[in-house]
């Protein structure tokens, strides 16, 4: 059974859009994709509310990735982008 994992969160107040876009597709093409079990990733907003919806292939995937990426520069960017209460990240087991 594969995991959907959505991530919620707003840009921290002065981070232009195309900053964090030019740092997001980094992260799409250098780090994700190289992850065990990763199957696919996507980006979206409206308004100045953003989600970062990405399919791995189990739980445990999702949760290698979190503690593999936790210290990589890239990952760190990603989070000094993004007003800290304004995170959250939900995973979901897909029913097919």
């Amino acid at each position: 059974m594969s995991v959907v994992e959505v991530t919620t969160f707003r840009l921290r107040a002065g981070v232009p859009d195309d900053a964090f876009l030019a740092l997001d597709k980094r992260l799409q093409t250098e780090l994700v994709p190289n992850q065990p079990g990763f199957l696919r990733r996507t980006t979206a907003r409206r308004g100045g509310a953003w989600v970062v919806v990405t399919l791995w292939g189990s739980e445990a995937d999702a949760a290698t990735f979190e503690s593999a990426t936790a210290g990589h520069e890239l990952w760190r960017a990603f989070g000094d982008h993004i007003e800290p209460d304004s995170l959250r990240s939900t995973r979901y087991d897909t029913l097919d």
